[in-house]
């Protein structure tokens, strides 16, 4: 399932209103009404844009009178900005924050962090950093949308998390069709792809998606 942090643009306003009425993740909004939705605060027509757009691509849709989208040309450039809107909580955090929850991890995901961070450090040369609660990112990129939101996120990562691991950035290969196929059992979800364990996938595969990822960068969309 794919959670509202991860699409991106759905800001915390709109995540907690559809938190509040039912709404769990992106794929329970398949079938709900769009005037409905746009009825409740904290949730806007640009919002619902993205959602709409979110569960097109994974073949759901929402239901009722569906505006045409906007024409858009999001931006993204590599590196860190400090310009953002003021509701995004999203920041990196210290070393010390990121050992700190590291330090928080049980059972298996424990070395299954510990392996991701190799994996990830060999394809991007870089150094880890805790974005927000959970990921652990690389690198830093800017993003504005045409709707003028604009903020700074990191460009690869990753998010040792309970249910799944995900994984974020590597749809950004240019051989991402081809590669995919290769990868292993894995789902994919508005902006990160999901595995349960890295058993389930072939490692060699994702570090070389990291690293083309990590080589194109953020495309404009």
């Amino acid at each position: 399932m794919t959670e509202f942090e991860d699409v991106s643009g759905v800001g915390r306003p709109a995540r907690q209103a559809l938190a509040e009425n039912g709404y769990p993740n992106l794929e329970s909004l398949h079938g709900a009404n769009y005037q409905d939705l746009l009825a409740m605060h904290g949730i806007g027509k640009r919002g619902l844009e993205r959602l709409q757009a979110a569960l097109v691509a994974q073949g759901l849709s929402l239901s009722g009178n569906i505006p045409e989208p906007s024409p858009s040309k999001n931006q993204w450039i590599i590196g860190h900005t400090g310009v953002q809107d003021k509701d995004i909580k999203t920041h990196a955090g210290s070393d010390d924050d990121l050992q700190a929850y590291l330090s928080t991890l049980e059972g298996r995901r424990v070395d299954h962090a510990a392996l991701l961070l190799e994996i990830f450090a060999r394809a991007t040369g870089d150094a880890p950093r805790l974005w927000g609660p959970s990921m652990i990112g690389y690198g830093e990129a800017h993003y504005k949308y045409a709707t003028g939101r604009e903020g700074d996120t990191f460009r690869v990562g990753f998010s040792p998390r309970k249910a799944k691991l995900s994984l974020y950035g590597i749809q950004e290969s240019p051989r991402w069709d081809e590669l995919s196929t290769q990868l292993g059992k894995h789902t994919t979800g508005a902006s990160c792809v999901y595995v349960n364990k890295p058993e389930d996938i072939d490692l060699e595969v994702l570090e070389v998606l990291i690293r083309e990822s990590w080589e194109h960068g953020p495309n404009d969309c």
